[in-house]
This record gives C-alpha cells, sequence and structure tokens, in this order.
C-alpha cells in the first residue's frame, strides 16, 4: 500500500515515553507483541498499548514487555460523541479488568458492528461493492471493523494509491462513505476511565474540528467529569498545535501526554517513540503513571 510520507525520526531524550499507540485487536498493522518490540527497538522507556474501544491486547503487550526495561501502560482509546463530532478519550493506566469498562466498551464496538454496515451501504450508493467483506479482510479483531480497514480495502483493490485519500475522498465528514454515528458520551467515557483506576486523556485535539468556543466547552465538560490530561505532543500535530495545547494545558491545570499515535510504518508520520518531547514547563502525566505495579495498571517489566 501508499504512504504519503516516510516516518518522521526524533533524537530519543534518556526517558522515552509513548503513551498513545494502536495494535491489530484495533487498527494497527502490528500485533500486542510486535508492537512492545518496535518501541523496545526504538529505545521507548514507557509505552501505553491504547486500541480502539478494546482492551483485549493488553495481556500479551504485558507478556512481551517482561523482563524488559519498559514501563507497559494499559490503555485504551474510547470513541466519544460531542457537539456533532467526534472526540477521542484515551485512558491510561487503566485496569483492563474492569467489568465497568469491559462492558462499556463492548457496547461501543456493538455500535461501531452496525456503522460498519452502513457504510457500507453508503459506499454501494456509489458503486463501490463488497465493501465491508473487503473491510473484515483486514479487520483481525472481527469485533472492530473501522474507516481505517476500508481505507485499507480501497488501496488493496487499486481504487486509491493511500488511505489518507480515501478518507480526503470517500471518509471524512461530508464524504460518500462517511456515516454520522453516536459513541460513548464524555461522561461515560471518562467515567469508565477513572473507575477502572485510570487517567483520561483528550487525544490528538488538533483533530477536533471546533472553534475556540466549543474547544472551550469540550475542556469544561472533560475537567468538570474528572478528565486530568490532554495530548500536547502527538503524531498528528504541527509545531503550532503543540504550542496551542501546551498553552491549553497550563491554562487549565491539565496534564501533559506525549504520543506518536502510531499504527503502521505506512500509515503514520510519526514511530514509535520519535515524536517531540514535551515542553519542559509542563506537567507530564507519566508522573501518575510511572511506579505503579498494581495488577492490570501501570507495569514496569524490570529483567530478572
Amino acid at each position: 500500500m501508499g504512504s504519503a510520507e516516510p516516518l518522521r525520526t526524533m533524537t530519543c531524550t534518556a526517558m522515552n515515553e509513548d503513551l498513545h499507540c494502536h495494535s491489530t485487536v484495533s487498527d494497527g498493522w502490528l500485533s500486542p507483541a510486535e508492537v512492545v518490540r518496535r518501541a523496545l527497538a526504538n529505545g521507548v522507556t514507557m509505552l501505553a498499548l491504547t486500541d480502539h474501544d478494546e482492551v483485549a491486547g493488553i495481556d500479551e503487550a504485558l507478556a512481551a514487555a517482561a523482563g524488559t526495561a519498559l514501563t507497559l501502560v494499559p490503555g485504551v482509546e474510547i470513541s466519544v460523541s460531542f457537539l456533532g463530532e467526534t472526540v477521542h478519550i484515551v485512558g491510561l493506566g487503566v485496569d483492563h479488568r474492569d467489568s465497568r469498562l469491559v462492558d462499556g466498551l463492548a457496547q461501543v464496538r456493538r455500535g461501531r458492528d452496525e456503522r460498519a454496515g452502513r457504510i457500507a451501504a453508503e459506499l454501494e450508493r456509489v458503486g463501490i461493492r463488497d465493501a465491508l467483506a473487503g473491510a473484515r479482510r483486514f479487520a483481525h479483531n472481527p469485533e472492530l471493523v473501522s474507516r481505517a480497514h476500508f481505507a485499507r480495502f480501497f488501496v488493496d483493490s487499486g481504487l486509491m494509491p493511500d488511505v489518507n485519500t480515501v478518507f480526503r475522498y470517500y471518509l471524512a465528514k461530508g464524504k460518500p462513505g462517511y456515516v454520522e454515528h453516536e459513541w460513548a458520551t464524555l461522561e461515560e467515557a471518562v467515567g469508565w476511565v477513572r473507575g477502572a483506576g485510570g487517567v483520561a486523556v483528550i487525544a490528538h485535539p488538533g483533530r477536533c474540528r471546533f472553534a475556540d468556543g466549543d474547544m472551550k466547552r469540550l475542556l469544561e465538560r472533560f475537567v468538570a467529569c474528572g478528565g486530568e490530561a490532554i495530548e500536547v505532543v502527538s503524531g498528528s500535530h504541527s509545531d503550532a498545535e503543540v504550542r496551542r495545547f501546551a498553552a491549553i494545558a497550563r491554562q487549565w491545570g491539565l496534564l501533559a501526554s506525549r504520543a506518536s499515535d502510531f499504527h503502521g510504518e505506512l500509515e503514520s508520520p510519526v514511530d514509535l517513540g520519535r515524536c517531540a518531547p514535551l515542553p519542559p514547563d509542563l506537567n507530564p502525566v507519566w508522573s501518575r503513571l510511572a511506579g505503579n505495579d498494581a495488577d492490570g495498571q501501570a507495569v514496569r517489566a524490570q529483567g530478572d
């Protein structure tokens, strides 16, 4: 499949935290164990596996990290509907066996399955046939078919050169294959994360299509229901966006996160552990995660 541009690389500091990435359990290209091995090869010292609406890869990732110098942070990325847009909330340091979290995520995944059928129906209206079957070929988890899997079907079929082009012409809001969908509420997502002992983080806020007033409403509601952090550095953020969200973290007293949002070598602008460092005056979210050793929460897999 095509690649928009080569992966960016940055010089790593002594500590190298990457707190948002994906595996084949959702829409990543590597298995949880392969994600851990790539992170280790890139010098990552703390990694959060945050698959979309799913925690089924955490145990495999923990096993792969055992006996290494990597701190593996169990995480998840939850899809949320807010003011007519989709917002993603990352949960870090969660107990991935927490029943309320697990049940809530299962509910969200059932909605994903219904949405996939509607996307396929809309694509068929414009002449793209068998899209759901094609997307399912790329979904290792049958409970989680995402727009990324539809995009990979397009590329594999030779209909589009790369996934970014597919989104631009077919899967983004207002395009033929986009369908409206109601995800979890902000309060539900943050509640599930907090109930599982985790820290709730607004993921890649630069991708939220909010005017300043609506961004303020998001931040107000997020903080009011117990949200604590925001991704200042993200693989999708420009330098200007890093400065903007650093200022927001300061203003709102939010912890700051650093994340590649890595999905795979051919689909991600930034490799695991290779995004820019946080501005030094921010309070990093990993200060809340390092050293936890409760089963199912942030775990440092130390050598024997």
